[in-house]
């Protein structure tokens, strides 16, 4: 365990790598390396012999459902869904990750499994708009490792663009008031630009004003600079943001760092700070209170978001105009 993580000042994660090998134009071989979270893989399999086409109309990547242990799921080429051509025959998917997000699983065929990474997020690199652009947002982050770059897939976000109803951007239309936060302006960091989309649409049906960072040091860097014009405009922080919705995980900088440094900050210290996580253990509670989070969400709770955010504003305008810091 590295001194970073002993020490509180970064959280691990613990990543899986595996690889897709496909045909360039040219006609020659290249592998490519990719991540996701070990916490959200149930087990690895060879990819079944028999698959049963899908009815209807589906995307071109799902290659049908089969059977696992009387559980039903569907099978998806993920070297088609990123627009690669495998190698022919089977070379090309040899072995199905089975993944749950939740409560949704789904299999996805890759040409291999290699290794098991124990990192910190600060190892992390954010990726650029480039590579965002061409991985159509399904790449939260770069690591470098061995020589070799490994890109971390968001594989909630490409069930869900195959699938929408199935993402969570399908319950966000909510009933709601959009005078609540009107006049409010939030700062939500996500790595994952549909997780930053969904807490966007929740927020701004209810009015409030939303600025996206990526990572949290991108975060911090908006802070600073509201800092600094607080100061220069003689304005109260309030009058350029209200609150703070972060993600834990995230490159460079995660939702536990860029809380401590918001709270040990004379400036912002009474910035209100929510993070999200797409699941909320006891461990993750405690450590989110350590950090000093003045609540915490999880998917479950996004209805329950704006509320939640209306109330830790409230608090925080009355404490500032009591007088109390």
């Amino acid at each position: 365990m590295t001194d970073e993580i002993k020490s509180g000042r970064d959280t691990a994660l613990e990543v899986i790598e595996f690889y897709l090998d496909e045909v360039l134009a040219d006609g020659s071989s290249y592998r490519s390396c990719f991540g996701m979270n070990v916490a959200k893989v149930l087990e690895i399999i060879r990819v079944p012999e028999t698959v049963t086409g899908v009815p209807g109309k589906h995307h071109p990547a799902v290659m049908g459902t089969f059977n696992l242990r009387d559980r039903v799921m569907p099978l998806v080429d993920l070297a088609s869904w990123l627009e690669k051509k495998p190698l022919p025959g089977n070379d090309g998917r040899k072995v199905a990750v089975v993944t749950e997000f939740s409560g949704v699983v789904t299999a996805f065929a890759v040409s291999g499994v290699s290794h098991i990474h124990y990192i910190t997020w600060s190892k992390v690199e954010p990726p650029g708009k480039y590579l965002q652009y061409f991985s159509h947002d399904s790449v939260t982050g770069v690591m470098r490792i061995d020589g070799r770059i490994v890109f971390l897939l968001d594989m909630e976000h490409i069930i869900s663009t195959m699938n929408p109803s199935l993402g969570l951007e399908h319950n966000a239309a909510q009933v709601a008031d959009p005078r609540e936060g009107a006049g409010r302006t939030i700062l939500v960091a996500d790595d994952s630009a549909m997780i930053r989309k969904t807490i966007s649409t929740y927020l701004t049906r209810s009015g409030y004003g939303v600025v996206q960072a990526t990572c949290g040091r991108e975060a911090w860097e908006k802070l600073e600079k509201w800092k600094q014009e607080s100061a220069a405009q003689d304005k109260p922080l309030d009058a350029f943001v209200d609150l703070v919705i972060s993600d834990i995980e995230m490159p460079e900088m995660g939702g536990h760092e860029l809380t401590r440094k918001i709270k040990n900050d004379p400036q912002l210290r009474t910035l209100p700070v929510v993070l999200f996580s797409s699941l909320i253990s006891q461990v993750v509670l405690e450590d989110g209170r350590k950090a000093g989070a003045d609540d915490q969400i999880s998917k479950p709770d996004l209805p329950k978001l704006t509320s939640r955010v209306k109330d830790l504003i409230e608090k925080s305008k009355a404490c500032s105009d009591g007088g109390v810091s």
